[in-house]
């Protein structure tokens, strides 16, 4: 793998986790108050800046080939659990992920809790939602900055890709005080789902002691076939949804004049 295939992997898989960042500071800032909420993503960045320093040379020590397959094995996990919601989602068997509604319930929470000052903090509630948000969200971008850096023994890479697809989502969302509704997400995740698994599945293996025909060429044929997999099972679902009759279809309609007769008969 590459330091461009690294840098482009770990900053797409970043740039998803950053647009959901950004709209619950968003929400924060527009619904309570934005000092708090800005103070509140500060803090958490400095947490996990604070995780990324203590942990990377950590896991940088483990051997190879157990990293690979302690790697593989969580990306994998991770990578298909991605991948099983973007199926699910392109399928039409799972509602889209949609921003702009995120952001509206998370406006609408927030409006309705009372103002408390802590300390040096105008709005607790405030500071505490768009710290939880950017934690949580900040741990999986941890994770991922970890796992391909260690493994390729480049985490200052890793890590200026995570930076860079922060920034860039930051400053879209400072740009336009919106949630970013058109960045395709649903897309992205089932891009990078598709690479987690291929990701997981050849370091996994590698740990196992198995040996791939090209060695790292041998992942431009296995994700492509994770991905006509993915689609393949995604058409099949597709199908089978326009298949099936709906539960309040037919036989619901016809029942109608049946109750409604059924009803008067009772009345009268």
């Amino acid at each position: 793998m590459g330091s461009g295939a690294l840098f482009i992997a770990v900053f797409l898989a970043c740039a998803v986790e950053a647009v959901e960042a950004t709209t619950i500071v968003l929400a924060a800032g527009t619904a309570r108050d934005w000092r708090s909420a800005v103070t509140g993503m500060g803090v958490a960045l400095a947490v996990l800046a604070v995780i990324v320093a203590v942990a990377g040379p950590a896991v940088s020590e483990i051997p190879l080939r157990g990293l690979r397959l302690f790697v593989g094995a969580l990306l994998l996990a991770f990578g298909l659990q991605w991948l099983r919601k973007a199926i699910l989602r392109a399928s039409g068997h799972k509602a889209l992920h949609d921003e702009d509604k995120i952001f509206a319930t998370k406006l609408t929470a927030a409006g309705e809790q009372p103002r408390r000052r802590v300390g040096m903090v105008p709005d607790w509630y405030g500071f505490t939602l768009s710290f939880k948000g950017v934690l949580l969200e900040g741990l999986e971008v941890v994770f991922i900055v970890l796992t391909f850096g260690s493994n390729q023994h480049d985490i200052g890479l890793a890590a200026v890709a995570a930076v860079a697809a922060v920034a860039v989502v930051a400053t879209a969302g400072a740009a336009v005080r919106a949630p970013l509704s058109r960045v395709p997400e649903n897309t992205l995740k089932f891009v990078v789902g598709i690479m987690l698994t291929g990701f997981g599945t050849f370091w996994g293996a590698e740990g196992a002691g198995a040996h791939w025909p090209g060695s790292d060429a041998a992942l431009l044929v296995l994700i492509p076939a994770i991905a006509v997999f993915a689609l393949g099972l995604v058409a099949i679902m597709r199908r089978n949804t326009r298949g099936q009759r709906p539960a309040t279809g037919g036989a619901g309609v016809a029942d109608v004049p049946v109750r409604a007769s059924a009803e008067g008969s009772r009345s009268a």
